[in-house]
């Protein structure tokens, strides 16, 4: 297979992704700052989505240091196209890159970027996205989960295939990641002493919120049964395999699809994805807030990283 071609469905899939965990972060950030709260608290998570996504230069350089309001973050991650993370450069990468191999995808698959791309203009145009930001999310959301599957159910499983799949995968891990990484360090109490009724409150909206913001609320209900705790949601999104969007299950997707494609120069990166999704596989919750949240997740970070630029070394044209 040309390396260019699966370097344009690998990164088509990333950016898709990549819009869709966007669009994920910020609804739930809106829907929390609706909830009564003091500004104070307010900016601390619109700054936190700006930390995870590292564009917090960026926008203080357009904004200003008084700049950090809703509307001008949502601006700026919506449809700022001179920033590369937006939804709108996003969705414009996945669908540049999906008409450079247009031949390679199916005629479903290629529609499909396709008409996200056109109503997204469309939408971003019309008064809908002020008037309610949530149902834009919805909409990105959906779109990306339209496209992964008409790709599931339309591709060819064939190379092709396994590089699309595993620039989804590891786009998620990332974001997941840093998700964790930013909203737990939001939470100064997380694991000492006993909250105040107040704190309580706010902790469960709080750690709710991050449950909602990646599909896992319902789950944590079904799987635990219980009260949220810091603990379990670290857990649910770090080491069980059974849920979609946590590191484990992407990691499993990842070394999977890695082993599909693999060939004689790959066998250092499948080996370091091997031993990443081992080092899940096997790990206790317990004992990684033992040793610090933050610590593991910024050298999971620091590995998956290292895996993506494995990959462009070993298959892809690395031009990003």
């Amino acid at each position: 297979m040309l390396s260019r071609t699966a370097d344009h469905l690998f990164w088509m899939s990333r950016y898709t992704e990549r819009a869709e965990n966007t669009a994920r972060m910020l609804d739930v950030n809106y829907q929390t700052s609706l909830l009564p709260q003091s500004a104070a608290v307010a900016q601390v998570g619109w700054e936190g989505l700006l930390t995870i996504s590292e564009l917090m230069p960026a926008f203080r350089a357009k904004y200003g240091e008084d700049g950090m309001t809703p509307r001008n973050v949502l601006d700026f991650m919506v449809r700022d196209e001179n920033n590369p993370s937006s939804i709108i450069s996003c969705l414009r990468a996945a669908r540049e890159n999906a008409r450079a191999v247009r031949g390679a995808l199916t005629t479903e698959l290629w529609e499909t970027q396709n008409q996200t791309w056109l109503e997204l203009t469309r939408v971003l145009k019309s008064t809908g996205f002020e008037r309610d930001p949530s149902e834009f999310f919805e909409w990105v959301k959906f779109r990306s989960h339209l496209s992964r599957g008409v790709a599931i159910g339309t591709m060819l499983q064939d190379e092709a295939f396994h590089f699309y799949r595993m620039g989804t995968f590891l786009e998620r891990s990332d974001n997941t990641a840093r998700l964790l990484d930013v909203k737990f360090h939001a939470v100064q109490s997380d694991f000492f002493g006993a909250a105040s009724e107040e704190d309580q409150e706010y902790d469960f909206y709080h750690w709710s919120a991050i449950l909602r913001s990646v599909s896992a609320f319902e789950v944590y209900r079904k799987v635990y049964r219980d009260v949220i705790t810091p603990e379990r949601v670290a857990e649910l999104l770090i080491i069980r395999p059974d849920m979609p969007r946590s590191l484990a299950a992407s990691l499993n997707e990842v070394v999977n699809n890695l082993a599909v494609v693999g060939n004689d120069h790959s066998q250092e990166t499948q080996r370091r994805a091997g031993k990443l999704r081992a080092d899940l596989q096997f790990a206790r919750i317990d004992e990684i807030l033992a040793t610090g949240l933050h610590a593991f997740l910024t050298q999971f970070l620091d590995r998956v990283n290292d895996l993506g630029w494995r990959i462009s070394q070993d298959f892809l044209v690395p031009t990003h």
